[in-house]
C-alpha cells in the first residue's frame, strides 16, 4: 500500500511517498529513506526488503516531482533539512528512523543538528564533506575541475570527470592534477555535448552540500542516535574518506555496510550493489539497542 502526497509550502511543492500504515504497524516509527541528487525512485529496491515497515520516501525540493517557486536553482541543506522537517510533522508519526545516503546524508545531519527531536536514529552513508578531509583545497580544486569539464563538454565529459575523481585512491596530489581529462568513451558515455549544464551532481547547484561543515556540537547534544556508515569497497575513494573522516570528527568509527556507495542499488540501476545485504546490514544497525 502506498499512497503519494504532495506538501505545499511557499517555496515549494515537495512530493514524498509512503510505503505502509500509518499509524504504523508494531509500535515500529516510520523509516524515512533520503538521498540527493537521487530522488525517492531510487530507493524502490531497498524499501522491497523492509515489507514489515512503513517507509517514507521524497523528492528533495527542485528534483523529480518536487517543484520549486521560491526562485532559486542551488540545492542547500538546510533548506532541505526545513523541507524534511515539515515532511516529518505532516506524518505526525515522528520521531523517525532515517537512511539517508550521500547528499541526503548532509541534509539529515543538518536536520539533527536544527531538528533534534524528528530523528531517533540516523543511518548516514558516505556523507561526501569536503571539509571534513585534510585536504580539502585539493578536493575543492578537483570538484571545480569537474564543473569545468562539463562546462566544456557536457554530461558525458563531466562524468567521466566525476567518476575519475571519485574514484581517486586517497588525497588528491600533484599527480591527479597532471593527468589529463578523461575520455568519456572510456566509461562507456557518449563524447557528445548534450548541451546540458544544470545537472545537480556536475554543476555549482549543489557545491553548498559538499561543502557543508556538520554541527559537531549540535549533534552531540541532539537525542538522536547518529551512525556514520561507510561502504566496504569504497576504501580510500573520496566517499570513504568523507565518511571515515566525518566519524571521526564525530567521536566514533564508520560502520562499514556491503559493497560501495550506491551499495543498496540494484542492477537495473547501473551501478549494481549488493542490496539484499546492504538492507540485512541496515536492519542489523536500526535494531542495535547496545
Amino acid at each position: 500500500m502506498t499512497r503519494t502526497h504532495t506538501l505545499t509550502t511557499p517555496e515549494c511543492d515537495i512530493a514524498y511517498d509512503v510505503h505502509g500504515p500509518l499509524p504504523t504497524a508494531h509500535g515500529r516509527p516510520p523509516l524515512f529513506m533520503v538521498g540527493q541528487p537521487m530522488t525517492a525512485g531510487g530507493f524502490g529496491t531497498l524499501a522491497s526488503f523492509f515489507p514489515d515497515r512503513t517507509v517514507v520516501t521524497y523528492d528533495p525540493r527542485g528534483l523529480g516531482r518536487s517543484t520549486r517557486s521560491d526562485g532559486r536553482v542551488d540545492n542547500t541543506p538546510e533548506l532541505q533539512a526545513r523541507d524534511l522537517h515539515a515532511v516529518i510533522e505532516a506524518l505526525g508519526a515522528g520521531p523517525v528512523e532515517m537512511f539517508a545516503s550521500s547528499g541526503g546524508a548532509v541534509t539529515a545531519l543538518a536536520l539533527v543538528a536544527a531538528h533534534p527531536d524528528d530523528v531517533s536514529t540516523l543511518v548516514a552513508h558516505e556523507p561526501p564533506l569536503i571539509p571534513v578531509l585534510a585536504d580539502a583545497v585539493a578536493a575543492e580544486r578537483a570538484q571545480a575541475a569537474v564543473r569545468d569539464r562539463y562546462n566544456e563538454g557536457g554530461r558525458g565529459a563531466g562524468m567521466a570527470a566525476f567518476i575519475a575523481m571519485t574514484s581517486w585512491p586517497g588525497e588528491f596530489t600533484d599527480a591527479y592534477f597532471a593527468r589529463p581529462a578523461p575520455d568519456p568513451a572510456a566509461f562507456g558515455m557518449s563524447c557528445e555535448d548534450d548541451g546540458s549544464r544544470e545537472d545537480p551532481l556536475l554543476s555549482e547547484r549543489s557545491w553548498a552540500i559538499t561543502s557543508y561543515r556538520p554541527d559537531v556540537d549540535a549533534l552531540a547534544e541532539s537525542p538522536t542516535r547518529v551512525v556514520i556508515a561507510v561502504g566496504e569497497e569504497s576504501g580510500s575513494g573520496f566517499t570513504g574518506r568523507t565518511s571515515h573522516a566525518t566519524a571521526d570528527l564525530l567521536g566514533q568509527c564508520a560502520t562499514v555496510f556491503p559493497s560501495h556507495h550506491g551499495g543498496f542499488l540494484s542492477a537495473e540501476s547501473g551501478y549494481a550493489g549488493q542490496p539484499e545485504a546492504f538492507a540485512s546490514r541496515l536492519r542489523e544497525v536500526l535494531d542495535y539497542e547496545g
